[in-house]
């Protein structure tokens, strides 16, 4: 049966969008994300809504509060959670915040990383099929297909409505 771990991920763009705020997951030994870059969110609680949830985890993880976001996409990630979980993503821009982030939270290190050097950082090797969706500007959402197997990417497709 069918029964992922539903959360989102949300890129953050600096206010001249030739930027997005990364996590550098490297503060916990057991972490199944250790030095991997990665964007920003977590698990959505049983009490709220996609939008609410990557507000939530903006907020907890860097300081800031979003003011304009729009719902880039959707990924299944049959397979992924370190003992082979299910994961079903909603995949968030935030165009707009309040506030100045802060440099690190519980996961690791806070940095902006030019969109144009996104290439060279050590992160999950699936990122790299539905990154260039997230900053591409077509209006229309991706919805993305991308199973792993002993930590990676078996396959990926995608359709844009």
């Amino acid at each position: 049966m069918y029964t992922p771990i539903v959360g989102t991920l949300g890129y953050i763009l600096s206010a001249d969008a030739s930027q997005t705020l990364l996590v550098h997951r490297n503060r916990r030994d057991h972490d199944h994300h250790l030095g991997k870059y990665n964007g920003l969110g977590g698990k959505m609680k049983e009490d709220e809504d996609v939008a609410t949830c990557m507000r939530r985890e903006i907020h907890e993880e860097t300081g800031l509060t979003c003011t304009q976001m729009e719902l880039r996409g959707t990924v299944n990630w049959p397979h992924f959670g370190p003992n082979g979980e299910d994961w079903l993503g909603f995949i968030f821009l935030i165009n707009a915040f309040k506030g100045t982030p802060r440099s690190a939270n519980k996961e690791g290190t806070l940095a902006w990383h030019r969109l144009t050097e996104l290439h060279r950082l050590p992160m999950w090797p699936g990122d790299r099929f539905f990154l260039p969706l997230v900053f591409d500007g077509d209006p229309r959402p991706f919805h993305g297909y991308l199973p792993y197997k002993d930590g990676q990417p078996t396959q990926w497709s995608f359709v844009r409505l």
